[in-house]
């Protein structure tokens, strides 16, 4: 579900700048698919999927399979197309330290959603 997340943001100089202050790591939690992603000055630096039990992560993102999928459609439906709208339906917990998500929440927030496919018009 997030296996282009790297490149999708990598590719995005201006994303990247953005973010040059972050550095820590998130685990992305679609129901029993586990991503943890490492974020080095605004770059991803790795998206690892295996040996993750143990893991250590500054702050988790944990929702259904099914609400990640709503949230990166194209044109997400209403109550799915923010992180925030997602923990208002109780869909999705921010869990950890959350300093570093909120003081780089527009940062994010572009990262989550640039893993969305392009609409076709």
């Amino acid at each position: 579900m997030f296996h282009d997340l790297a490149e999708r943001v990598n590719g995005n100089a201006a994303l990247v700048k953005r973010g040059r202050y972050v550095n820590c790591s998130m685990l992305i939690e679609a129901g029993e698919e586990r991503r943890l992603v490492r974020i080095r000055e605004g770059a991803v630096s790795e998206v690892a999927t295996d040996g993750l039990l143990m893991s250590n992560f500054t702050f988790a993102l944990r929702a259904p399979r099914e609400a990640w999928e709503k949230f990166l459609a194209p044109r997400p439906p209403p109550g799915f197309t923010d992180v925030f709208a997602l923990q208002r339906k109780k869909l999705l917990r921010i869990e950890g330290d959350l300093h570093p998500f909120m003081a780089n929440l527009r940062y994010f927030k572009d990262v989550l959603a640039a893993v969305r496919p392009k609409e076709v018009t």
